[in-house]
């Protein structure tokens, strides 16, 4: 692969003229330490763009674009906007709001365009992971065959990795950072007693296990997890309660950093809630896995044993932020506004890894929607060990760059400052 420097962009589209008008920027799915970085990209160029008219943001993602609840980003003070670089979670407003297909159902499709009609929007950037990419291909669609000219392009966002199309994900690195730096944290505390336990940690991750194996970088670094577990290997309770046995008689104590995602060999995922709960997109709702697993060893070995879920801490640990994920996150949304505004549009930023002689490099590039939308990128398989309980050194090479560079965020009486934003609505115009 060729080499060229980090976080260098390079264009994906034919320059054509650009058009004249209003543009949106929303934020969907999960909050990550870093999508208000891309948010901010995105805000800062298209305010700088003669041909943007106004810069609007929804409140709540494609929710307040329907309701047509949009801000005027250009009425923020930019002291307080360029606070976004460093702060947490979705300013605008996140949803989770599944858009039928328009050939089944247009009346969400309609209510857009109208709304698009009123405020001018001939640009339009969605922030977020797989639904979002697929929101994004089904209204650059609809928007086409109704002859309305709008650029849509999807910027990527989610802690999970998950996301095809695209070497890393925004957000990811700084979740991984986290995760790992929690992990040398306890085990610290899990080895400080004679009389040792066994700890497991549970962690984000539906179906790929890139935040858990995450967990393994500690270990890298010195102190961490004896044992990670993944979803993209069957999950077997006798096997795993033989593992941790078999690390706590040769250390004295055990660690293992399990994925929420984990499923059995029949593919029923070991933390399904018994109701069989299931969010919008039909995704199971999980939990508990810890204090799950947890009691399994207790009865199975008698062994001192705590669970430990890290929850939504690791979405918003923005003390913990990755340099390299801000920096990348800010590019991606600045150059999703600058491919639009050249042309393109049908397409997701998307991130090519290159460099030489192990030094980290990556280049900005536009793929289709297709490639992102409704699809997750695993773990390869070779990544993990053949036991089935622990990542290999290919994916620690993976991860390492992009959890590296510290950034301070402003402080103010021994806190982070946040943006507060004031988020002014916006009314339409003609």
């Amino acid at each position: 692969m060729s080499s060229f420097p980090p976080s260098q962009t390079g264009s994906s589209s034919p320059a054509s003229p650009s058009l004249t008008g209003s543009c949106v920027i929303a934020q969907s799915g999960g909050p990550t330490a870093v999508v208000n970085a891309s948010a901010l990209g995105a805000i800062e160029a298209s305010l700088a763009a003669p041909c943007v008219t106004r810069t609007l943001g929804a409140a709540h993602g494609i929710e307040g674009v329907l309701n047509g609840k949009l801000f005027d980003m250009g009425c923020e003070d930019r002291r307080e906007l360029s606070l976004l670089r460093c702060t947490p979670a979705a300013a605008l407003g996140s949803c989770r709001y599944k858009m039928s297909d328009p050939e089944e159902d247009a009346a969400d499709y309609l209510r857009l365009l109208g709304v698009f009609r009123r405020y001018d929007v001939r640009y339009f950037f969605y922030i977020g992971g797989n639904d979002s990419m697929d929101t994004c291909r089904k209204i650059s669609g609809f928007l086409a065959d109704a002859g309305y000219a709008c650029r849509v392009v999807g910027i990527p966002k989610t802690i999970d990795n998950d996301l095809c199309g695209t070497d890393h994900c925004p957000g990811f690195g700084s979740a991984a950072r986290f995760i790992a730096t929690a992990c040398m944290e306890l085990d610290r505390d899990v080895r400080v007693y004679e009389k040792g336990r066994v700890t497991i940690v549970e962690i984000m991750g539906r179906h790929a296990g890139w935040l858990a194996g995450a967990s393994a970088l500690a270990a890298h670094a010195g102190g961490g997890p004896d044992l990670v577990y993944l979803p993209e290997v069957p999950f077997s309770m006798e096997r795993f309660l033989a593992d941790v046995a078999a690390v706590y008689r040769r250390r004295g104590s055990c660690m293992a950093a399990v994925s929420e995602g984990v499923r059995d060999a029949d593919g029923r995922f070991v933390s399904e809630s018994p109701e069989g709960g299931r969010d919008v997109f039909g995704h199971a709702q999980l939990g508990g896995l810890a204090a799950l697993l947890a009691e399994a060893v207790r009865r199975k070995t008698g062994f001192k044993v705590r669970g430990v879920e890290l929850s939504l801490l690791q979405r918003c640990a923005a003390h913990a932020a990755s340099g390299t994920d801000i920096g990348e996150a800010w590019d991606a949304g600045s150059f999703a506004v600058a491919q639009a505004l050249a042309g393109a549009s049908g397409k997701m930023v998307s991130f090519e890894r290159g460099g030489t002689h192990g030094e980290y490099a990556c280049r900005l590039t536009l793929v289709p929607l297709e490639a992102a939308a409704n699809r997750e990128k695993l773990v390869p398989r070779g990544w993990i060990n053949a036991a089935g309980n622990n990542v290999e050194r290919a994916f620690v090479d993976y991860a390492l760059p992009l959890i590296q560079g510290d950034v301070r965020p402003p402080m103010e009486n021994g806190l982070p400052r946040f943006a507060r934003l004031r988020l002014l609505p916006a009314e339409p115009r003609g």
